[in-house]
Formats: structure tokens, C-alpha cells, sequence
């Protein structure tokens, strides 16, 4: 009698995050940062079409690694709860942490009960009336949150981005010089190499303070290369 081939829950668990971070080691990187006229996105996407931010509320935005018919997605199904809890009570009732705790109970179940999870980190970012009431959470592949404070970076290589931004990034500094921040870390730190980004690798957009109710905006290539060239 054969005996059953056996892998203890420790190792399979051990064997998926694995499986994750490797996926997505391989995307892009993603940098999000808080500055004086809201929360800004950063990502390395050449593509025109096929976006790692966007809008999911009148307040909220979502950046995202990994793969993109995944992180997609997770994109839409927070959309309809975002609508859905919105149009049921009030458009105050939508907020960065109950999407974030949404998202993590997704993230959660997909890891714990699917044979492959899901290649994706996520950022919920909610922008506040002042810098101080900014939110911003970090979700992994596996469901934990974290409450990041400033900036945060995903993908690629996100580690070496971090260190950069935790030597080099302070609060109350103006959307250009957090952009020309965001560009300079993923020259020096996004690939293997130094290289040297233009604003038509980039994928820039803000949750942008000056605004009344709907806050998200996308910087297009001209504002974008104003802004890496202007005076902090």
C-alpha cells in the first residue's frame, strides 16, 4: 500500500508567498507620496492604455504591481462596492480603510483557500482636507494592511526604492519636487542599472487637494516634464 504524499500547511503556505513575491519582483515600480497638494502616483508603464492607478471614489485613489488582469480585477470590484456603499447610504460612508479591509479579505481568502494566489501589492490611498488626515494602506499578496506614512513603494525592486525615499523624502514638500523625488529613485534604483526615465515611460496622477469632490486627476507628458524641470 502506497503511503500519501504529504506537505505540512507551513510549507504550502511557504511555497505560494514565495511563488508571489517572486511575480511580483518582476513588474515595474510603483511610488506613491504625500505632498502638499495631495497624494501622489508615480509608476514606471510606458503603456497608454493599460493603467497601474486610477480612480475608485471621489477621494480614494488605487495604484497596483503585479499582474494585470488580477490587479484589474481587484480595480473594478472595489469600484462597485465603492458605488454600491455609496448610492445605498451616503458618499461620506466611502473610505480608504473599509475598501482596504475589503481588499484584504479578498486577498486573504484567495491566498489561504486557491491553489495559486494572486501576483498583485495594492495601495489604497484616501486624501484628507488637511496632509494629516491623508490615508495611505499597503496590501500584499496575502491580505495584510499596512498603514504606510509618507510614501510607499511597490515592485521591481522596492526595498532600495524605500531606503531612497526614506533618506531623501521629507514632509511638506511641493508636488514637483516630490515628483522629481519619485524619478530620481526609480532612475537610480527601479532596474539593475541606472538609466534615466522620460515622461513617456512614466504614469503620473494625484489625489489632488484643490479639488472639491471628485480629486483624481492624471498629469499628462507636457505637465509632467514641467514639472521635473521647475524650481523646487
Amino acid at each position: 500500500m502506497s503511503v500519501p504524499f504529504y506537505v505540512s500547511p507551513e510549507q504550502i503556505m511557504k511555497d505560494k508567498a514565495d511563488f508571489a513575491r517572486k511575480g511580483i519582483a518582476r513588474g515595474r515600480s510603483v511610488v506613491v507620496l504625500q505632498a502638499d497638494a495631495g497624494i501622489l502616483f508615480v509608476a514606471e508603464n510606458p503603456s497608454k492604455a493599460l493603467h497601474k492607478i486610477s480612480e475608485i471614489y471621489d477621494r480614494i485613489g488605487f495604484a497596483a504591481v503585479g499582474k494585470y488582469n488580477e490587479f484589474e480585477n481587484l480595480r473594478v470590484a472595489g469600484i462597485r462596492l465603492a458605488d454600491l456603499r455609496g448610492y445605498s447610504y451616503d458618499r461620506s460612508d466611502v473610505t480608504g480603510r473599509g475598501l482596504a479591509n475589503a481588499y484584504a479579505q479578498t486577498l486573504g481568502s484567495i491566498f489561504t483557500e486557491t491553489t495559486k494566489p494572486y501576483e498583485v501589492e495594492i495601495v489604497v490611498a484616501e486624501l484628507g482636507i488637511t496632509g494629516d488626515l491623508d490615508q495611505i494602506y499597503r496590501l500584499t499578496f496575502d491580505g495584510s494592511v499596512a498603514d504606510e506614512q509618507g510614501y510607499v513603494a511597490m515592485g521591481g525592486l522596492a526595498d532600495a526604492i524605500s531606503t531612497y525615499l526614506k533618506e531623501h523624502w521629507t514632509p511638506g514638500r511641493s508636488l514637483g519636487a516630490n515628483l522629481r523625488l519619485a524619478v530620481a529613485a526609480l532612475n537610480a534604483h527601479g532596474a539593475e542599472q541606472p538609466r534615466s526615465l522620460t515622461p513617456e515611460d512614466l504614469e503620473v496622477a494625484m489625489l489632488d487637494r484643490a479639488r472639491a469632490r471628485r480629486t483624481f486627476r492624471r498629469l499628462d507628458d507636457a505637465e509632467v516634464a514641467a514639472l521635473l524641470v521647475a524650481d523646487s
